[in-house]
């Protein structure tokens, strides 16, 4: 077990110790979409969805999201963040929502990103589902990471 970094020599989980790591410049950059309703869709573009303005609402909750990583994801370290953006695009039949976390540091901040990525689109869900109870959130994945020992990754660096 001992090539488990989470795993300790007797199989306990544990926090790896990035104590000795360089610290480095370090991005990531997740996505996810929300599909609903044409009227529900024309509600939020329109800005005319009873909870207010969603986007707006979304936009915060990732950014405290990703914030709060390590308190939800176990294991996670907290991390100093420089910067957290959420930014969404409004397609046909849904939103897409693409969230980056950026420090300069011992660990990445995949997780940050994947955690605003959701976290934002739930609150789209919460804010829109008097419209639309069926809304569906898929494609949550990372899609960009850069800094650390392994570099640059984007997603389709691993595909043959």
């Amino acid at each position: 077990m001992a090539d488990l970094t989470h795993l300790d020599a007797a199989g306990k989980a544990r926090m790896v110790d990035v104590g000795g790591k360089a610290e480095t410049a370090r991005l990531a950059i997740a996505e996810g979409r929300i599909t609903m309703n044409a009227a529900a869709l024309n509600a939020l573009r329109d800005g005319a969805v009873p909870k207010g303005d969603v986007l707006a609402a979304a936009r915060i909750a990732g950014i405290m999201a990703a914030k709060r990583t390590a308190d939800l994801i176990p294991l996670c370290h907290p991390l100093a963040l420089d910067s957290v953006t959420i930014d969404f695009a409004v397609e046909d039949g849904g939103v897409r929502v693409t969230a980056s976390a950026s420090l300069t540091g011992r660990t990445g901040v995949e997780m940050e990103a994947l955690t605003a990525a959701s976290v934002a689109l739930l609150t789209i869900y919460d804010m829109a589902k008097a419209l639309d109870k069926g809304m569906v959130i898929s494609g949550i994945r990372l899609i960009e990471k850069r800094g650390g020992k392994s570099g640059l990754w984007r997603v389709g660096d691993d595909q043959p």
